[in-house]
């Protein structure tokens, strides 16, 4: 998981609880959203270095 990813994570959950604690439930869907961000963002991650890998293989022959 990138530093970007983990940033968003721990915003999101943060969002979250205190939407929960609050009842503000705009803050607690944010926190969620932002959440549901990073994780996209580390599988596009994941993705993009599978490829990366992919591509080296095939032109270091």
């Amino acid at each position: 998981m990138s530093v970007d990813s983990k940033k968003d994570m721990i915003k999101g959950k943060t969002n979250q609880a205190v939407g929960e604690a609050s009842g503000d439930d705009k803050k607690e869907l944010k926190g969620k959203a932002q959440e549901a961000m990073s994780k996209a963002k580390d599988k596009v991650d994941e993705t993009v270095d599978k490829v990366a890998k992919k591509v080296n293989e095939k032109t270091d022959k």
